[in-house]
């Protein structure tokens, strides 16, 4: 293996809710997405990566500082990320990056405020440009509060006339778990948009000087909404049911599941937009891409949808890493956590990790020097530990759940605390005592 080349580009591509399995890597499921496959291909994917947190703004907040689910000081969506942490943007533009970012950052989600041209906050975060936008459900809630734009992308629907067309999809649902067909123009469905934005982000880069772009796609969350192209082009695709699925009803469930694969597919069609634009440039070469998401998706699995579960559809997550530097054709089943991005990336810098940081970079794992021990992923109301293939699921309420994921991958037989796994249960016991304890 080459050595990380100097000062590469990073384009992290970061879509929402992608949970670990749904990749063309899989033969099971019937995906397209010919972009992220030979990523794949010509890179290193580990298997065996989770979220610190599996909901929107803690994960990313431990992503941004490198920091795991109770230190990094987001408990959940009605927190923002602290501007006093160290955080990887920060340390990349100081050490002479330029540091952009489109999409939904969900930084300072509470706030519902990102300006209408998405740059509230974006320097206090490190950031020298970029476009923060709302997400599916903050573009619908921000604005009914006073029945105008507090973001970009709703700004951007208003000056194209299709506000009430965007606000017709969602008039007669409750919440977000549905599915719908978008009446938008195609180049105003949200992800849509946001690729093109990425692409003026990298059209605007100042050629001789490395940056760091991260696309936070909105899909493949819930609202299940696609285009009537996107629909047309999965329609009677069918799906292997839901892992012990629950009462739903079955004809929807195949329909929300061909339209995250419809969303997914969109968003690798974008990926492929954003990596010609870098190729243009003639920077292709010099450019570490990463692939991940900020947390899973249930899916109809254990008769649950979206996230927040200790479960793997919602805590287990895709990362690709290609470009210089990385193994070409690997597949790793180390132990890592998405946060050890914020590690990788400083790294990648050529800059120390600050005191505090509980990140660990890949570099050494896709070398086989060394790995991580665990992993550590949190919530309010639980906290998990995975060790070799061992999962300890420790509740609020004093429940304690093992799993063996070699022999139960599908999380339906939960082993009972006894003799043969006191052992386990201790040292994971101790492990949540010392990195993620529950407040007193």
């Amino acid at each position: 293996m080459r050595g990380v080349m100097t000062r590469p580009n990073i384009l992290f591509f970061l879509p929402d809710q992608h949970r670990y399995d749904w990749l063309t890597s899989n033969p099971d499921l019937p995906l397209r997405m010919p972009n992220l496959d030979r990523l794949m291909k010509g890179g290193t994917r580990f298997t065996r990566c989770y979220t610190p947190s599996p909901v929107c703004s803690p994960a990313r907040a431990c992503l941004a500082t490198g920091r795991g689910y109770t230190r990094a000081g987001v408990m959940g969506n009605h927190q923002s990320t602290p501007t006093d942490l160290d955080n990887y943007y920060r340390i990349l533009r100081d050490a002479g990056y330029q540091v952009s970012g489109v999409g939904k950052f969900d930084l300072h989600k509470p706030d519902r405020d990102w300006g209408l041209d998405g740059k509230n906050m974006l320097p206090e975060y490190g950031f020298t440009s970029g476009c923060d936008n709302e997400g599916k459900g903050d573009a619908i809630t921000s604005w009914h509060l006073d029945r105008k734009p507090r973001g970009p992308y709703m700004h951007h629907l208003t000056g194209e006339g299709q506000v009430e067309a965007h606000l017709g999809m969602y008039a007669e649902e409750k919440g977000l778990d549905w599915s719908a067909i978008s009446p938008l123009p195609e180049g105003d469905y949200c992800d849509n948009w946001i690729g093109s934005n990425a692409i003026s982000e990298i059209e605007s880069f100042e050629k001789n000087k490395p940056w760091h772009l991260v696309i936070n796609f909105t899909g493949p969350h819930d609202p299940y909404d696609v285009l009537p192209a996107m629909e047309e082009a999965w329609r009677g695709v069918e799906f292997p049911d839901p892992i012990n699925p629950g009462d739903d009803d079955p004809v929807e469930v195949q329909r929300r599941r061909r339209y995250y694969a419809a969303m997914l597919e969109n968003i690798d069609s974008q990926m492929g937009r954003i990596m010609k634009a870098v190729e243009e440039r003639g920077e292709l070469e010099n450019t570490l891409i990463v692939y991940s998401s900020d947390h899973g998706e249930m899916l109809g699995d254990h008769g649950s949808w979206q996230k927040c579960k200790p479960e793997e559809g919602s805590s287990h997550i895709p990362l690709i890493l290609n470009g210089p530097g990385v193994p070409k054709g690997e597949v790793l089943e180390a132990l890592v956590s998405l946060h050890d991005l914020s590690a990788t990336y400083i790294e990648s810098s050529g800059q120390e990790l600050p005191e505090g940081m509980d990140a660990q970079s890949l570099w050494p794992v896709m070398r086989g020097e060394k790995e991580r021990s665990h992993v550590v992923v949190g919530l309010n109301a639980w906290r998990m530990v995975l060790l070799g293939s061992a999962k300890v699921v420790f509740r609020k309420t004093g429940e304690v759940q093992v799993y063996d994921l070699k022999k139960d991958p599908d999380e339906t037989s939960p082993q009972e605390v006894g003799p043969t796994n006191e052992a386990l249960v201790e040292e994971c016991r101790k492990i949540i005592a010392e990195e993620a304890p529950f407040p007193k």
